[in-house]
């Protein structure tokens, strides 16, 4: 339930603040003087589409706020609407987005605005209607069409063109054969045999340099004998002990990084077919690099990746049969569920129209005949209600037949009939097009709706606006700089005064007499 609103400087609203009750509460005041204003603001708390053309002239942002009851716990909602950029949304003080503010609004309050009723023209809001009154539960049914739309993807993803699929399994074998022949050893295989190439391309180098080396270490006027000339000096000289004894090591050292030098020159051999295999290998390897990665360990994952493809393709027919049984056994599941809704809709069809002529019947509109229409395939997806208004005359859909004010009043006893709402209802202007004896049938039946929720309704009859527990005026008053709404609860005396002011454009004393016999006449209705 709604128990407090606070505006400012929303359209010609400067700044309002309403504290509400339970039951009915009419909105009324001149035309233009701001009263959709009211319900654009409860409209912005419920998540509905803000517009910077709202923000008043002269004011930088617009700032509407509402107190909810929830059962037992509070919600304060609040939307800003600034002239530039986007608007924010808060829930219990705390940034939200207009999305959850909207699912919040969901369960808070049912908004029906001034051409809210037009959407009964359309077939979705019918059958929506059916559905609510028969209590459809179209759980299963939408379950069973997720997984029929799942299959049929699967399928589509498997290849629906045969030959477009043999060309592919064509091009995977032949890749995964390639990469299977290479029988590649590891991913650092193509250094190692970088390594190699290097070794067998050098081979002749290599032993050539090995050569003069030796030569130096060990040939005629080698290092080796300048060392011994060196040891033989300090041989026996105990200053020189010490250098002696390093010039032995250095000379042992030296004697075996010759033979070293010499078994490691013998091993180095020219060997031009192990070179080709090399390189051969090598570029094997490149090729293998340049199709399927950027390195022998990508090449790899890429084969296991094709290989896996390869199965998916080759157990293409096994996988398509058995996904085509999974699909048949949806696909009854599926028509299953549709055969239990369309039944639930086609006997809920005629209750429902049965219920809605009672209530329009109480609407003044007595004479009148529903039809509620549901096509007889599975499941019943259209749903159609038709309006005989005057006896004598076909029933016929109601964008044919149905003028505004008797789809308000349809709209109405629809809402009558499925009493499940959220706490709060909001009609604008709901009693467009009608007048007289419908006008009071309307304000009893929002009465009525008041017993249940908290109904806030924007109305230009004062049959209607003398049903509510209370009433609010707003007022427009302008000078040459401004124009500005305000907004006020009336007591029982400025009720009489305003009805009176409906009644008849001004406070008269007749209108006065007949204002307050109304609040007398719908108290006492009320109270029965």
């Amino acid at each position: 339930m709604l128990i407090e609103l606070a505006v400012r400087d929303l359209g010609v609203i400067a700044e309002l603040r309403l504290l509400l009750g339970p039951g009915m509460t009419a909105v009324t005041g001149e035309t233009g003087a701001g009263k959709t204003m009211v319900v654009d603001a409860i409209e912005l708390l419920v998540g509905g589409r803000s517009d910077p053309a709202l923000v008043r002239t002269g004011a930088d942002e617009a700032w509407v706020e509402g107190r909810f009851l929830d059962g037992d716990r509070e919600v304060v909602v609040a939307r800003a609407i600034p002239r530039n950029g986007r608007s924010r949304a808060y829930v219990d003080g705390r940034l939200a987005t207009a999305q959850v503010m909207a699912e919040l609004g969901v369960e808070l309050v049912d908004l029906h605005g001034q051409h809210a009723h037009q959407s009964l023209l359309a077939q979705a809001a019918q059958r929506d209607a059916l559905d609510t009154f028969a209590g459809v539960d179209l759980g299963p049914l939408t379950q069973a069409r997720r997984k029929v739309a799942s299959l049929v993807g699967e399928l589509g993803r498997m290849g629906g063109d045969e030959r477009e699929r043999a060309r592919e399994l064509d091009l995977v074998r032949y890749q995964v054969s390639e990469i299977e022949a290479a029988g590649i050893t590891g991913p650092d295989e193509d250094e190692e045999l970088g390594t190699e190439e290097d070794l067998l391309a050098d081979a002749t180098a290599h032993r050539e340099a090995a050569a003069m080396a030796l030569e130096a270490l060990s040939g005629e006027g080698a290092a080796s004998d300048a060392l011994g000339t060196a040891v033989s000096a300090l041989s026996g000289r105990s200053p020189f002990a010490a250098h002696e004894e390093r010039l032995r090591a250095v000379a042992a050292e030296l004697t075996d990084a010759a033979a070293e030098l010499r078994l490691a020159a013998e091993e180095v051999e020219e060997d031009p077919e192990r070179l080709a295999v090399v390189r051969e290998r090598r570029q094997l390897l490149h090729d293998l690099r340049r199709k399927y990665g950027d390195t022998l360990a990508e090449v790899v994952v890429e084969g296991e990746r094709l290989s896996q493809r390869l199965a998916e393709l080759e157990d293409h027919d096994r996988r398509a049969a058995e996904l085509d049984g999974l699909l048949e056994a949806a696909r009854a599941e599926e028509r299953e569920a549709a055969a239990v809704v369309g039944k639930a809709r086609r006997e809920a069809a005629s209750p429902l129209a049965e219920r809605v002529r009672e209530h329009l019947a109480e609407l003044a509109m007595r004479n009148a005949r529903v039809e509620v229409q549901v096509s007889d395939d599975d499941p019943g997806d259209d749903v159609e209600i038709l309006l005989a208004a005057n006896p004598g005359t076909p029933a016929l859909p109601l964008a044919k037949v149905a003028s505004g004010g008797e789809l308000a009043r349809i709209m109405l006893a629809l809402r009558l009939v499925l009493t499940s709402a959220p706490p709060t209802l909001v009609f604008d202007e709901v009693d467009a097009g009608i007048g007289g004896q419908a006008a009071v049938a309307v304000g009893r039946a929002l009465a009525r709706l008041a017993g249940e929720h908290q109904v806030f309704v924007v109305t230009h009859l004062p049959q209607v606006a003398a049903y509510a527990d209370a009433q609010v005026r707003v007022a427009k008053r302008s000078d040459e700089a401004s124009t500005v709404s305000s907004a006020t609860v009336l007591d029982d005396g400025e009720r009489v005064i305003e009805l009176s002011r409906m009644l008849s454009g001004q406070p008269s004393a007749a209108a006065r007499e007949h204002a307050i016999e109304m609040l007398t006449t719908a108290a006492g209705e009320k109270g029965r």
